[in-house]
């Protein structure tokens, strides 16, 4: 009996030994994975490969128009406008660009979603077909009385295709991973006139 209880006292003496181990090793790696490489920063002007779409940034500026892109802005309000061109590569129709571009919580409110737009009809968030290229206006209102930004920084989100996926087996594009930043400046925008179509 005395030699069971040796035997038990000794198995968990090395039991809690090895967590402790087990421990110390995985903090230890948690810390080394924590060490990311920063973000590769993307030229403005160049085309920017995102694997659903290819995105070109066009301009960037603060617009004090009543309208935007047929969208009412607050009174006194002021919206933060990102032109950029869109290609759809993928095979068919599709809106999926809501969180292809995020904007640095610095420059805008990160709970503010920016309304999408077609600008040349004012289409609000349409499907965009493939291999047709589009300009599209994303539109964010900022607080009023907040002054406008020199510079527009983003992160641009790329996503991985697979031709069946885990859950469905259906193909998707899955795996959204920041692809890098982008800082646009802060041009002159249209703000004595509204921006209509």
């Amino acid at each position: 009996m005395l030699e069971g209880a040796r035997s038990r006292l000794k198995a968990w003496a090395v039991a809690g030994i090895g967590t402790a181990v087990a421990i110390a090793v995985a903090g230890v790696l948690g810390a080394f994975g924590a060490r990311h490489e920063p973000l590769p920063v993307l030229a403005p002007a160049s085309q920017i490969d995102t694997g659903e779409w290819l995105l070109r940034p066009l301009k960037a500026y603060v617009t004090a128009g009543k309208y935007t892109y047929g969208m009412p802005l607050k009174p006194g309000g002021k919206a933060l406008v990102l032109e950029v061109e869109m290609t759809n590569r993928t095979a068919k129709s599709t809106k999926d660009y809501f969180d292809v571009l995020q904007a640095s919580p610095a420059t805008v409110d990160p709970a503010t979603k920016p309304f999408i737009v077609l600008t040349r009809d004012s289409t609000m968030s349409p499907e965009l077909h493939p291999g047709m290229p589009e300009r599209m206006a994303y539109v964010w209102q900022l607080p009023n009385g907040a002054a406008a930004p020199a510079s527009f920084d983003l992160t641009v989100i790329r996503k991985t295709y697979k031709p069946r996926d885990n859950l469905y087996g259906l193909p998707g594009w899955f795996n959204p991973m920041p692809a890098g930043t982008l800082t646009l400046p802060i041009g002159a925008g249209p703000d004595s006139t509204d921006i209509q179509p």
